[in-house]
């Protein structure tokens, strides 16, 4: 295989609808979306104007970039739709969302959120491991916010519900463009997903 540096078209990001208690997520968010553009990827998202959602598509918005949300009937009286966006589709339900936004993207980062994030990620993160897409699944750790994460995933592995090769399915950078270099230099392994029964 090549070892040629992937390219995007779009990348998924999911955040918060919240900002967070700390101004670095923001900066972070907005530091992403400028990078995006500047690589000439456009963002796949949410679709909501509030919290990291908004600002991160509102800072693609401002540098020129293009944006697609994807938005529930039901979550748009929550996180009020993003109307400034080139393409704001709204779905009935959370199975049509993930799958289309999935469907769209080339790869996946993961900025500060709550359960709705990790959710989202895990998600796509087992369609990796299952192999149903060699799609890079990235965390942005700003401040360490997902360091006790990995340290659930090495625990994961420690006591063999996870193989190694798996958690190593993650990709990790504390930066936006350090992390969106190594998602372009990633290559989705070949791993039988099972953990062999006579190993435990």
């Amino acid at each position: 295989m090549s070892d040629a540096a992937k390219t995007f078209r779009r990348i998924c990001v999911f955040c918060g609808s919240s900002k967070g208690a700390r101004d670095n997520y923001l900066h972070a968010a907005q530091q992403l979306g400028r990078e995006l553009v500047a690589r000439g990827i456009e963002l796949v998202y949410g679709g909501g104007n509030v919290g990291l959602m908004g600002a991160v598509a509102n800072t693609v918005l401002n540098a020129g970039g293009r944006v697609t949300g994807v938005i529930t009937e039901h979550l748009t009286t929550f996180e009020i739709g993003h109307i400034d966006i080139h393409d704001l589709r709204v779905v009935k339900t959370m199975h049509e969302r993930k799958a289309l936004m999935a469907e769209l993207a080339d790869g996946f980062i993961a900025l500060p959120g709550g359960i709705g994030t990790y959710e989202e990620f895990f998600e796509v993160l087992t369609w990796a491991q299952l192999g149903i897409h060699s799609k890079p699944c990235a965390l942005l750790n700003v401040d360490g916010f997902y360091d006790p994460l990995l340290h659930l995933m090495n625990h994961a592995v420690e006591e063999h519900f996870v193989r190694a090769a798996h958690r190593d399915l993650i990709v990790v950078d504390t930066e936006p463009a350090a992390l969106l270099d190594r998602m372009a230099k990633y290559r989705a392994p070949h791993i039988h997903k099972w953990i062999d029964k006579s190993s435990v």
